[in-house]
C-alpha cells in the first residue's frame, strides 16, 4: 500500500523492524499519544508512513537523553504538525549531537531488514560515504579462500539516520559527488569549530577551572548546533534560489 504521495507504507511489524524496537513499544507509544494513528487499510490493517518511522526514532532519542514520557509528549506538541520525515530526522540529529553515541553493531541481514530493502555494494558504499554506517574491520562480504563461504558483513549504524540515508540512495548523485560534499562539510565544520573554540577560550580566560570550561561548553553546544543547522539550511535555500534564478 502507498500513501497519497506514492511513498510505500509499513505494517506495524515492518515499522518495528525498521526502527529496531518491538511492536509492543509502538503500541505503547501510540496509546500515550506520542505516535499518530496509522492509516487503516483493507482488512483493518494499520499502515505507517516514513513520518511515523522518523517520529519513532526521535522519541527513542529523547528517551536516551533521559526525558520522561510526559516531557517527550510536551516536546512533540511544540513541533509543527506538518513536519516531514526529513525534518524530523534533522531535528533528531540536532538532539543527538550532544548525546552519547547511540550507534549499534548489526549484521548485513539486520541492516537490510531495517532499511526495508536489499542493499548492494554500491548502496553500502554510499551509506558509508554519507557517514550513516561504518563497515567493521575485516568484514568485506567476500570469501577469504576459494570455495569458502562469504564472511558475513558487520556494520556500525546510526538507527535513527538510516531511514534518511536509505531515501538518499535514490537521489541521482555520483558516489564521488557524495564524497566531495562530505569533504566540504568536514573542512568547514572543523574550521568553524576551531574559531568557536578560540572564542570560548578567550571568553573564559586562562584562570578558569576545567569544570567551568566544561560547564560552559555543555550549555553552549546545543545552541551552537541549532544555530549552525538553521544557518546552513537558510544559506542553502538562498543558494538554490540564486542558482534556479540564473538557469
Amino acid at each position: 500500500m502507498t500513501t497519497d504521495t506514492e511513498e510505500p507504507t509499513l505494517t506495524v511489524d515492518e515499522l518495528a523492524a525498521r526502527a529496531g524496537v518491538t511492536v509492543r513499544t509502538i503500541r505503547f507509544y501510540s496509546s500515550k499519544g506520542l505516535l499518530p494513528p496509522p492509516v487503516i487499510g483493507p482488512r483493518r490493517v494499520g499502515h505507517y508512513s516514513q513520518e511515523h518511522l522518523a517520529r519513532l526514532a526521535l522519541i527513542e532519542e529523547l528517551q536516551r537523553q533521559g526525558m520522561t514520557l510526559a516531557a517527550i509528549e510536551r516536546h512533540l506538541q511544540q513541533l509543527p504538525a506538518d513536519l516531514s520525515a526529513q525534518d524530523l530526522a534533522l531535528h533528531r540529529a540536532v538532539v543527538a549531537s550532544w548525546a552519547p553515541d547511540a550507534a549499534e553493531d548489526v549484521r548485513r541481514e539486520e541492516l537490510e531488514r531495517r532499511a526495508g530493502r536489499p542493499l548492494g555494494e554500491e548502496d553500502l558504499e554510499r551509506l558509508v560515504a554519507m557517514n550513516i554506517i561504518e563497515r567493521a574491520e575485516g568484514t568485506t562480504g567476500t570469501a577469504h579462500s576459494p570455495g569458502a563461504p562469504a564472511a558475513p558483513d558487520s556494520f556500525r549504524v546510526d538507527p535513527a539516520l538510516l531511514a534518511l540515508g536509505v531515501q538518499l540512495l535514490d537521489v541521482p548523485l555520483a558516489h564521488e559527488s557524495i564524497l566531495a560534499a562530505r569533504g566540504v562539510l568536514l573542512e568547514h565544520s572543523r574550521a568553524a569549530a576551531r574559531e568557536l573554540s578560540a572564542l570560548l577560550r578567550e571568553a573564559v580566560g586562562e584562570h578558569e577551572s576545567v569544570a567551568a570550561v566544561k560547564s560552559l561548553s555543555a550549555h553552549m553546544q546545543p545552541l551552537v548546533v541549532q544555530a549552525l543547522l538553521t544557518t546552513f539550511q537558510r544559506s542553502l535555500k538562498a543558494e538554490l534560489r540564486e542558482w534556479l534564478k540564473e538557469s
